[in-house]
């Protein structure tokens, strides 16, 4: 079996490159007058790491979910497979996109169940200018087979807000619970581990065609646990404050 460090590593390798902010395009004139905002993400769960926070400033009408309607591939590739890289390239070539911030480790429980060393919260700044000025986020929980977390289009405060965030299920995989159909990093990260190695990528025979829903839970059916890996509604904390 892969270390722990390797296993870390290896999600975190996947947005490495993407831990950027973009605020192309937008003239320097009016770029002087952006808002910036620090952001503060917080695992809330007892037994589920998230990816690296995904975040994104945007018009109103430039998000990238809506609860009820089907996922798009960016989305699936992160909600199964921890992988932004597809969400990111569409978001970089969508009218509206301000700034698009990416982390570069992964969020673990408060308690470290897996002795990571892995913090449980962050601090990221983004940014605001005129009218786009809602935030979206999103960020996969590593033991689940296509479950994440996320909010769409929220407005950013005139000074701060805090939002809790749900778990969604992107409904592109069936939930089969196995360590064989979810990412590896699991297993180290949260300290449970079997001799499936797990996969990073989708796989046709359990896929999906539903649209994205409030996400049932852990039932425990086959190698996830209800008493380790199932969390209660909030799963992530978002404070947002507005940079003096």
């Amino acid at each position: 079996m892969k270390s722990k460090n390797t296993s870390i590593l290896a999600l975190s390798a996947i947005v490495a490159m993407l831990s950027v902010v973009s605020i192309a395009g937008i003239p320097e004139s009016n770029a002087a007058k952006s808002k910036m905002y620090e952001v503060t993400i917080t695992n809330l769960t007892p037994g589920q790491p998230i990816t690296p926070p995904l975040l994104v400033t945007h018009s109103v009408n430039a998000g990238f979910f809506t609860v009820g309607e089907m996922a798009s591939d960016g989305i699936q590739q992160l909600a199964e497979n921890g992988n932004p890289e597809q969400l990111v390239n569409m978001l970089q070539g969508k009218s509206g996109i301000l700034s698009i911030v990416q982390g570069e480790t992964p969020l673990v429980p408060a308690n470290d169940p897996g002795n990571t060393g892995l913090s449980y919260s962050e601090t990221f700044v983004v940014s605001s200018e005129g009218k786009m000025n809602y935030l979206s986020f999103a960020s996969m929980l590593v033991c689940t087979n296509d479950g994440f977390a996320g909010i769409d289009s929220v407005k950013l405060p005139i000074t701060q807000k805090t939002i809790y965030v749900e778990v969604y299920d992107a409904r592109t995989e069936m939930n089969t619970e196995d360590f064989a159909d979810i990412v590896p990093p699991c297993q180290d990260v949260i300290g449970i581990s079997s001799d499936d190695e797990g996969t990073g990528v989708s796989n046709p025979a359990i896929a999906e065609d539903g649209i994205i829903i409030p996400h049932p839970g852990i039932m425990g059916g086959e190698d996830l646990l209800e008493s380790v890996h199932a969390w209660g509604n909030p799963v992530v904390k978002i404070d947002i404050v507005r940079m003096k």
